[in-house]
């Protein structure tokens, strides 16, 4: 998770905290909900967790 944090926030320059929040915000819905994982068999965060509960 480090890399992907980095690479949504590093030689970034944001011109309010509110473009931060949101780039932030972003990145975190991105990571959680579209982008699959290798360790949770290529699902997204948000289907294994629906699959845990």
């Amino acid at each position: 998770m480090v890399a992907g944090r980095l690479t949504c926030v590093h030689r970034q320059r944001f011109d309010s905290i509110q473009h931060a929040t949101r780039a932030i915000g972003d990145w975190i819905s991105f990571y959680n909900n579209r982008r699959p994982h290798q360790a949770l068999a290529m699902r997204t965060p948000a289907e294994a967790f629906r699959l845990a509960a």
